[in-house]
């Protein structure tokens, strides 16, 4: 716009007068940014109008809009902008997308009053950039930036990522934040992280004396840490002493005084790093001489996680292998087998190493207390957490054929009763279960004779991911668009005549968007139900399948895999169950031909191929 026109527009409405700037910014070609609308492009001024003619992405019509109303609505973006970057040199930017992830948030805190920016501004930012791929992007954009020293990324999501007038090294960003906490459980991880660089770099060395030190003080003093944090600040601590030739025994607390005084070792072995926990059944021998083996069995007995397998090849290293065996035997016959030993046993059941350990262990009884231990979870579980073991138990395609090896049909109709009555397996995983048990004993086919599948048909079985994807939409709409989109409505009114009005008749249309879209989705969502696709079958095609199919027609082979209502991508080769394909292909087996036809075109595809999706993403 020219000098009159401004003048013009400011004496029409003098509150303007403070926003000249940015009315001499709006010029042909200039870009912009609307909340609602998205980026857009000035292309021309209409002075007999006095109106802009502004063009949105996606959006081929030139619209008309008053100034004034742009003054509040829309953001002028200067030419260092990312996203007008993005246009104008769009070969660098994706170079940065792809290849340099850190260099792309360094670029645009550059530009940033301060050289700052909050997590939020930062990833709205980067979503307009980036649209539907900024989520896996910014997954690992965030580990390449944990690593540059030039970006201050903040521990909090309210701290703002920053950038430094100097690069710090890793020693020097870990040192001044050892220096600066006040949090002592912190304290002593920053601590195992500098003396991980003793020895390699001088000013950690000039530094290891006050550290000591300061470390020192922060386990005798802190009463915020825990009797698990305290140890692992003792070993820690330990370790910086014997590097400066310190002697330990003389050190208080030791790691001796700690476990005597803890009276639940299990509850102390759970809370510590895993990277220590051989540590703390090496330091158990020296404090329990001659008790050692009962302390550690009932270690295992209680424990959880990665803990029962250090547990277990602690103490076959040392000679207890028996022992260990005879302790699996006796707790399957008392029936108090823990789920943390019942998924060591699935997961090694096979194992050369641990065979004298499991023999005679894959067993119905076996499967029984797998049920047990699974109902038990289900039934004391307040929400909708994975139950690990019945996970487990479906997605390992033999170990339901292992158990039953030496079963008959009574006892397998009874472990089919059972899970059939077991409350920790949605209903499509007991069906997929079940049909294992079918395959082997065709008898227990009985079991679920006559059993309607309407309500089947009516629901949309969905991934975790996708559904909280819509549910995020969905908030935005009731939260942030239609919100902004009524105030746009009544704003753009108050311009005048509706009939020549392109803001007002460009809100209604929002409008009748986001409703429908708020509607379609309230329906959709009504109708989900979550799965893990840890249901499919290896023999016929299901949601979670992976199949590999020729096409007659191209003469060529193509692998999909069949997932979600919500997840199709068939660039990465993953189609929804409710494509016209993946319908034909529900419940077929390898050999079967089927025919789709969209738009007039037919295609007649040949299953090759069936694998669980559960175990190929792997």
């Amino acid at each position: 716009m020219k000098k009159e026109a401004i003048d013009l527009i400011i004496e029409k409405n003098p509150k303007l007068a403070k926003s000249r700037a940015k009315l001499e910014a709006m010029q042909p070609g200039a870009y912009c940014l609307h909340r609602a609308w998205g980026f857009g492009r000035i292309k021309s001024y209409d002075a007999a109008a006095g109106k802009l003619i502004i063009e949105f992405d996606g959006d081929k019509t030139a619209h008309p809009m008053d100034p004034s109303f742009c003054v509040e609505r829309l953001e002028l973006l200067p030419e260092t902008n990312i996203l007008v970057r993005q246009r104008t040199d769009a070969a660098a930017m994706e170079e940065m997308v792809k290849k340099r992830p850190a260099d792309l948030v360094v670029e645009i805190l550059s530009h940033a009053p301060d050289r700052t920016m909050s997590a939020i501004e930062l990833e709205n930012l980067l979503t307009r950039m980036l649209g539907e791929r900024f989520k896996k992007w910014w997954s690992g954009a965030k580990k390449h930036l944990a690593k540059d020293s030039r970006v201050a990324v903040p521990n909090k999501k309210a701290e703002p990522y920053v950038l430094r007038e100097e690069p710090l090294k890793p020693e020097q960003e870990i040192l001044e934040e050892f220096y600066v906490t006040k949090q002592p459980k912190k304290k002593i991880l920053l601590a195992e992280k500098l003396y991980q660089f003793s020895g390699s770099v001088e000013e950690i060395e000039k530094d290891l004396p006050r550290i000591f030190d300061d470390l020192t003080a922060n386990i005798r003093d802190a009463r915020q840490l825990t009797t698990a944090d305290r140890l692992h600040g003792v070993w820690v601590r330990n370790d910086l002493a014997r590097h400066l030739h310190a002697d330990v025994d003389k050190l208080e607390p030791t790691s001796t005084s700690i476990i005597l005084g803890c009276p639940d070792l299990p509850q102390l072995a759970e809370q510590l790093p895993a990277n220590f926990q051989r540590r703390f059944l090496d330091v158990v021998t020296r404090v329990y001489p001659d008790s050692w083996q009962e302390v550690i069995i009932n270690l295992l007995r209680n424990s959880s996680g990665k803990f029962t397998a250090e547990c277990i090849s602690f103490l076959v290293d040392k000679g207890c292998g028996d022992q260990v065996a005879e302790c699996f035997r006796r707790w399957l016959n008392e029936q108090t087998l823990k789920t943390s030993v019942l998924l060591w046993i699935i997961r090694n059941r096979h194992s050369r190493k641990f065979a004298k350990l499991v023999e005679g262990m894959t067993s119905p009884r076996f499967l029984a207390a797998i049920f047990y231990a699974i109902d038990n979870e289900a039934l004391q579980s307040t929400g909708n957490r994975r139950i690990v073991l019945a996970d487990a138990l479906s997605d390992d395609p033999d170990l339901i054929a292992d158990l039953l090896a030496d079963a008959n049909d009574e006892t397998a109709r009874d472990l089919a009763q059972t899970l059939l009555l077991n409350q920790g397996f949605e209903d499509l995983t007991k069906k997929s279960l079940l049909a294992r048990f079918i395959r082997l004993f065709p008898k227990i086919q009985s079991l679920v004779g006559g059993e309607s599948t309407s309500r089947q048909a009516e629901t949309l079985f969905v991934s975790q991911e996708s559904l909280e994807n819509r549910k995020k939409e969905y908030e935005r709409l009731v939260q942030v668009l239609i919100p902004e989109n009524k105030i746009a409505i009544q704003t753009a009114r108050e311009l005048g005549d509706l009939r020549e009005n392109a803001e007002y008749k460009m809100a209604r249309q929002e409008q009748d968007t986001l409703l429908a879209r708020k509607s379609l989705l309230e329906t959709e969502m009504s109708r989900s139900r979550i799965t893990d696709f840890s249901d499919a079958r290896a023999d016929l095609v299901g949601v979670g399948s992976v199949v590999e199919l020729f096409n007659k027609g191209s003469n060529h082979m193509h692998r999909y895999a069949l997932l979600g209502a919500w997840d199709s991508n068939p660039e990465k080769g993953v189609l929804s169950y409710k494509t016209p394909l993946g319908q034909s292909l529900m419940g077929k087996k390898v050999g079967d031909i089927v025919r789709t036809e969209i738009e007039g075109s037919v295609e007649e595809w040949t299953l090759r191929k069936i694998e669980r999706w559960v175990e190929v993403k792997k």
